[in-house]
């Protein structure tokens, strides 16, 4: 690959219908870019394999041509069923390359779940770990698949049936570069399946202009640079990575690829391999609080850490920032490509106290500047008062909205009421224009007629020494309706009891927001570190009259 067939690529006649002072926005440009610029640079390390970007190039173009002579076409849906792996990686590459549309499938799904969003999706052909194999044996009974190719170096067991490896697949592939098949920024480029924490998962379609703005938006609020270096602690299947599958190719960086968080591997590749940068869930980050290398363990450089999901505890944050991270929050949903606002640090805040640092930095922040169109309003679509007291619900609109719900358009229609996509979320907005996220609607707990936040009582069971992670709902009570419980996991090696725990919210909240029961164990949660409440709730609530706010 040299400089003249990017000549001829980026002088290309599928620009012809363009007015001069506009390009197509596509996530692919970005391989495009850093393969042109970068192409002897290490851009992936999976393992014991390293490929630079011209290596990266080169299967991508001969996975999207493999696909075409497979019989894969414009429009038709690709899935992948993977942890995170250079093989996943390239399909957000390969795929929409050709104009096809990628299906990034959570691996922790039931084998009836896969075979649920393959049937819903319409795949034609799927990527898959040969570690799944139950799924995917589900999937060949009940999905309407033509091809099944599995990564690494294995498969090709029933050829028949039009099952290869990866690799046999990639060389049927041509390596040269081409022009992306398409021709409208707004066409779909992948739909990402939610995570079913709440019910039936919905297909939710991004677009090659949304996934082009929030990757840049990533490169922005997480200072990517070329020199910088990714850990995947993020699974690439929980809406594209947020993104990241894209932006740090963006910036010409490098990914440094783990199929799963597993601390001790996590520590030695930061220090192997130089990381800069890593996403995941609150979840994620106590774990790595929790197996510190030594007790007195420091990042040996800085390392940008971005985190979202459920609200991260102030502690949380603060014990992180105490080993060296930098910690930037963000917010979003799957159906707002994943990061849709962060709390933008300012520098007067810098003069707090540690403690006021981690508070302020909890906060859910303000729209990226790819996307700041962000509310909380009544159920009239009213803002409700900028005091950081009143709670009303958090919507958006804009660049990093999705395109709606694929074949779905009687939700599609609910969730973008009144012009704006409704989050679900229950939030304050403060008097500098920062939003604050209280509570999901459903968990809002209703107590004797006094709405109690959970996510406000999980903070403060949060600072409790002993505790590693809590999670709050309501429970029946004949007397008031419902009432506070926490389900707590201790910290190894530490013990609380339900009294102290009870007693330590009671000095910090008010009495009737405290837990009348605590239980200790496990919480259960998603592949992406969210806890499911709702399971939590389903155990404490059979058998009684659900709950309706």
């Amino acid at each position: 690959m040299n400089p003249t067939l990017f000549q001829k690529l980026w002088s290309r006649d599928d620009w012809a219908g363009q007015p001069v002072h506009r390009s197509l926005l596509t996530p692919l440009s970005f391989l495009e870019h850093s393969l042109h610029v970068f192409p002897d640079k290490v851009a992936v390390v999976d393992g014991a394999r390293r490929f630079t970007y011209r290596q990266l190039g080169e299967r991508v173009y001969r996975l999207a041509t493999a696909l075409q002579r497979a019989g894969v076409r414009k429009g038709d849906r690709v899935a992948v069923l993977a942890p995170n792996s250079a093989e996943a990686l390239e399909a957000h590459y390969g795929v929409p390359q050709i104009g096809a549309v990628l299906v990034a499938i959570n691996v922790r799904l039931s084998p009836g779940e896969v075979t649920t969003i393959l049937r819903h999706s319409g795949a034609r052909v799927l990527l898959a770990d040969p570690s799944l194999e139950e799924q995917v044996a589900a999937a060949r009974r009940e999905a309407d698949l033509s091809v099944l190719v599995w990564t690494g170096e294995g498969g090709g067991r029933d050829p028949a049936w039009g099952e290869i490896g990866y690799e046999r697949f990639l060389a049927t592939g041509a390596p040269d570069p081409f022009a992306p098949a398409v021709d409208d920024e707004d066409q779909t480029l992948s739909i990402n399946y939610t995570s079913g924490t709440t019910g039936q998962p919905k297909g939710v379609m991004y677009t090659h202009r949304g996934a082009y703005l929030n990757a840049l938006g990533e490169v922005l609020e997480s200072g990517l640079q070329p020199e910088s270096v990714y850990l995947w602690t993020l699974p690439m299947f929980h809406c594209n990575g947020w993104c990241y599958t894209w932006a740090v190719t963006a910036a010409g960086a490098r990914h440094v690829v783990i199929p799963k968080v597993e601390p001790e591997r996590v520590f030695a590749l930061v220090e192997e391999e130089q990381v800069t940068h890593l996403c995941g869930a609150p979840t994620v980050l106590v774990m790595l609080q929790s197996a510190l290398p030594t007790p007195d363990y420091r990042f040996p450089r800085p390392l940008r850490t971005v985190t979202a999901g459920a609200p991260p505890p102030p502690s949380v944050i603060g014990r992180m920032e105490a080993l060296g991270a930098e910690i930037t929050h963000v917010y979003g949903l799957t159906e707002t490509y994943g990061p849709h606002t962060v709390c933008k640090w300012k520098e007067e805040w810098n003069g707090q106290t540690a403690e006021q640092r981690a508070a302020l930095k909890a906060r859910q922040g303000v729209g990226y500047v790819t996307s700041p169109e962000v509310r909380v309003v009544d159920e009239e679509l009213r803002d409700v008062p900028a005091d950081g007291e009143t709670m009303g619900e958090i919507v958006m609109r804009g660049n990093n909205v999705m395109k709606g719900y694929f074949r779905d358009a009687e939700t599609t229609a609910t969730a973008f009421r009144g012009g704006w996509f409704h989050s679900g979320d229950l939030g304050v907005m403060h008097p500098d224009g920062y939003v604050e996220l209280r509570d999901r609607k459903k968990d809002v707990i209703i107590s004797g007629g006094e709405n109690i936040s959970t996510v406000e009582v999980e903070k403060v069971l949060f600072f409790h020494p002993a505790v590693l992670e809590a999670a709050v709902i309501g429970i029946p009570d004949e007397k008031w309706g419902e009432v506070p419980k926490a389900f707590v996991t201790l910290r190894p090696g530490r013990e609380a009891s339900e009294e102290e725990l009870i007693g330590y919210c009671r000095e910090h909240l008010a009495h009737f927001k405290c837990p009348k029961k605590v239980e200790f164990g496990p919480l259960p949660k998603t592949s992406t570190g969210k806890t499911q409440k709702f399971k939590l709730r389903e155990k404490e609530w059979a058998g009684h009259r659900k709950r309706i706010h």
